[in-house]
């Protein structure tokens, strides 16, 4: 059964596309017959005619990439845009840095693993940025013999 032109009057009529028309399968034979405008305003009055719903955009994709990220998923060289210093504020890293080396120093004076002496000279050079981390502190104790064990400079 060709309900093109039917279609498409009840498409005018309604605003939309002719994707969008619905016709109840029962009264299909009615609206075979309908072949006016005022014929079809009947009919969609009546509910024989509808609109389908809009087609919108799925959240599925979207919601599975948010996923497997919560994960750590999706971060590799290809997935990043900018360089080191755009993803990682410089600033923000090395004040991260020299508080976390300054804190272990604090902890070595308040344990008295290290004189005053020492803490003063490697708290200098964690300001000028000498030390890479907290271990390269740790292997510079070891290699100048600077930390204090059992009473004495070892």
């Amino acid at each position: 059964m060709d309900l093109k032109v039917q279609k498409r009057i009840a498409a005018s009529l309604m605003g939309i596309s002719p994707k969008r028309v619905w016709f109840d399968p029962n009264r299909l034979e009615e609206i075979k017959e309908s072949i006016t405008k005022a014929d079809m305003r009947l009919l969609v009055r009546d509910k024989a005619v509808q609109k389908k719903q809009k087609r919108g955009i799925s959240g599925f994709r979207s919601k599975k990439i948010k996923a497997q990220k919560s994960k750590g998923r999706r971060k590799g060289a290809g997935s990043k845009k900018g360089g080191r210093n755009a993803r990682i504020n410089p600033k923000k890293e090395w004040m991260a840095k020299v508080r976390l080396q300054r804190r272990f120093l604090k902890e070595l004076k308040v344990k008295s693993l290290i004189n005053i002496q020492n803490y003063r000279n490697l708290m200098r050079k964690v300001k000028g940025g000498f030390f890479r981390s907290k271990r390269h502190i740790k292997i510079y104790l070891d290699e100048h013999n600077l930390a204090i064990k059992n009473g004495k400079n070892q």
